[in-house]
């Protein structure tokens, strides 16, 4: 906390990873970053320093890039759920989809649900897909659930009953009485009013199982007694931790998220419409296309509905690929002589052997032992880097697979990681319809700029932007993404139905703009999304909402653009209605790298191969011909051969390719 009369950060970005939390700060003296070594039992510890380094007093906006929700859906490490649904349907949970997660599989296992069979209880009601009631909640009913609730003695409560997405009178009456019981409800028509019970069961579950642990992480954030606090959401967005402790589930891609937002900015600094992003950090690595086909004005893609840790969440979220492959990704020889990298990490302890720490063999060490590392360490020179601890623990994997040095199984443990990175970057891409080669790849995160160049080959991709700040992007994506809010409504409902439609859009429209504050509003964007199908098909595709007279023929245009055929004479049917409203930050301007003046030719402008290059020193249109390393304030990129880069206005550094294949 800064000392009073100090002038304290105006605003502060944090993102936690499983290796570093990332702080971006906006001060009196302009904009810098910090980095402070990840706290994976306590992660509030990290981000509570974090903010007393960085300043951060009563009027500091705190915008906070989480992983709590995600890491304990992962773990499993959630609150003791009951879940009220209607009576027979009790069994979803464990039926899902007939879906196989390994088809050659003899015998197929799934993720065990997150409430088990014997917290699972069921309500004598029933309501048909169209919102009628066939058998109506009696009050002698709803007191039979409070009680068998009660002896249950959970810690949240979930409730999920048929068809509620289009009748919730059922949900809003058990949720009522069951507040008496003290503990958190999760009601389905308020988490995700939409069709598919499985999903929607789910989701519901998994908000109700992380709410406890969510909310008491939040408010020891809160009770530090800094300004206002901000919790970025899934969709890139932020919203008051207030609103964020009871819908937990809509954090599952806190961190990612708020990185998507600053990639593009960066691309589109530098010109470019589109991009592909490479967030390398310390447990994984995340990729997205941005500014293609299917993305909203922003241009960033949305999905609805995807897994985490095996659990389908039918929520909007950006559209975010994750592997198994970061910096402290452990590598290691099997049984039968194969090499393997990750998705098992080394975290921040102890750690890649490097830090010292006595920590395995990863892809940082393999780094190392290849000079792909700045001498004067990583987090700005707080973190040293012991080399020869990471050719120690490269020695046992040479042997292993039959290699006479350590540098040899270092350069095969980065081949091994690009691969999984370069998958990643197809999956979004190529697999997707979207060519690469129209992109610039965006590498980012502490890493992204070390794997850059290797993979923009591999992908013919013929530029790379390095952005400022590349090593906090997410934690820069959180203090300026904005205050965001997304509602959206189960339908189903035929495209020619135009007046119901706009009478459903114009409520959600109306429920958007009554989430900001009355001061706000007037700078609240909000644009509408219908995800349709045509009658028959079992899933959706986006496209803006209005004009809702043309949603029909706009719809057949997209599933020609998307597949290669559309059929007119079909009836469209509108499955789900969006409102997505957005308000951008009032943030600082960014500091940008002072450009140093010329006193002579323009040649003599800094243009060197090889060698170490600190950002901060380089006059904006220096060049550097690789082979050479950059390096930032938590960040390094390899300029490879055959590449020149150049330090762009924006103060990120854009590399180019001198020679084509």
């Amino acid at each position: 906390m800064p000392r009073e009369g100090d002038d304290p950060a105006r605003a502060i970005g944090v993102d936690t990873g499983g290796t570093f939390t990332d702080l971006v700060i906006d001060g009196p003296s302009g904009r810098r970053a910090l980095k402070v070594l990840s706290t994976p039992r306590q992660p509030a510890h990290a981000v509570i320093e974090g903010l007393r380094l960085a300043g951060a007093g009563r009027t500091t906006r705190v915008h906070h890039g989480s992983t709590v929700a995600t890491n304990a859906l992962l773990e499993r490490k959630g609150a003791r759920v009951t879940f009220v649904t209607t009576s027979g349907v009790e069994d979803v949970l464990e039926i899902g989809r007939q879906q196989r997660p390994d088809l050659h599989a003899l015998v197929p296992t799934r993720p065990e649900p997150l409430v088990p069979a014997s917290r699972r209880i069921g309500v004598a009601e029933r309501v048909e897909a169209g919102g009628a009631v066939r058998r109506l909640l009696s009050e002698r009913e709803i007191r039979r659930v409070v009680r068998e609730v009660r002896a249950t003695s959970p810690e949240a409560i979930a409730i999920g009953l048929l068809h509620a997405w289009s009748h919730p009178a059922h949900e809003q009456r058990l949720a009522e009485a069951l507040r008496a019981l003290g503990v958190p409800i999760s009601v389905s028509s308020r988490i995700a009013p939409e069709i598919r019970e499985f999903e929607r069961f789910a989701t519901t579950c998994a908000n109700a199982f992380l709410e406890p642990q969510v909310r008491r992480y939040l408010e020891m954030l809160a009770g530090q007694h800094f300004g206002p606090l901000e919790v970025v959401l899934s969709h890139g967005g932020t919203a008051p931790a207030s609103r964020a402790a009871g819908e937990p589930v809509r954090q599952l891609l806190s961190g990612p998220a708020a990185g998507l937002r600053a990639a593009l900015s960066a691309a589109r600094a530098c010109g470019f419409d589109s991009a592909l992003t490479l967030d390398v950090g310390g447990t994984s690595t995340d990729c997205a296309f941005l500014g293609g086909e299917g993305a909203g004005s922003d241009g960033l893609p949305r999905t609805r509905g995807r897994e985490v840790a095996g659990i389908p969440i039918l929520l909007p979220t950006l559209e975010v690929h994750t592997v198994g492959a970061g910096g402290g990704s452990i590598a290691h020889v099997d049984d039968q002589g194969v090499l393997h990298v990750g998705p098992a990490s080394a975290g921040a302890d102890p750690g890649p052997a490097c830090y010292g720490r006595g920590g395995p063999a990863t892809v940082t060490d393999a780094l190392a032992v290849l000079g792909m590392l700045p001498a004067t360490g990583l987090a700005g020179g707080a973190l040293p880097i012991d080399f020869a601890a990471a050719e120690q623990v490269m020695r046992p994997i040479a042997r292993a697979l039959g290699m006479r040095r350590p540098r040899d199984a270092a350069e095969a443990i980065r081949t091994l990681a690009d691969a999984h990175m370069e998958r990643a970057l197809r999956k979004v891409s190529v697999e997707r319809g979207e060519d690469p080669r129209a992109a610039a790849l965006v590498a980012f995160g502490g890493a992204g700029g070390l794997h850059a160049c290797a993979l923009a080959e591999s992908l013919d991709v013929r530029a790379i932007v390095w952005p400022r700040h590349a090593g906090v992007l997410c934690a820069l994506g959180a203090l300026e993404g904005g205050s965001r809010r997304e509602r959206s409504q189960g339908v189903l409902l035929p495209a020619s139905e135009g007046a119901v439609l706009a009478r459903v859009l114009a409520r959600l429209r109306k429920d958007v703009a009554a989430e900001f504050k009355a001061s706000e509003r007037s700078g609240v964007r909000i644009e509408c999304w219908a995800e349709a199908r045509y009658a028959g098909q079992a899933h959706e595709l986006a496209l803006p909402a209005e004009p809702i007279a043309n949603l029909g023929a706009r719809f057949h245009a997209l599933h020609e653009r998307r597949y290669g055929f559309a059929d007119p004479t079909r009836q469209v049917v509108v499955v789900t209605l969006d409102a997505r409203g957005h308000r951008p930050s009032e943030r600082a301007e960014a500091v940008r790298a002072r450009p140093r003046l010329d006193t002579g030719d323009a040649r003599r402008r800094a243009k060197a191969s090889g060698g170490v290059h600190d950002r901060e020193s380089l006059a904006v249109g220096s060049r550097i011909v690789g082979p050479a390393l950059l390096i930032d304030e938590g960040a390094s990129c390899v300029v490879a051969s055959g590449w020149t880069a150049e330090l762009h206005a924006s103060g990120a550094a854009l590399l180019t390719q001198r020679r084509r294949r």
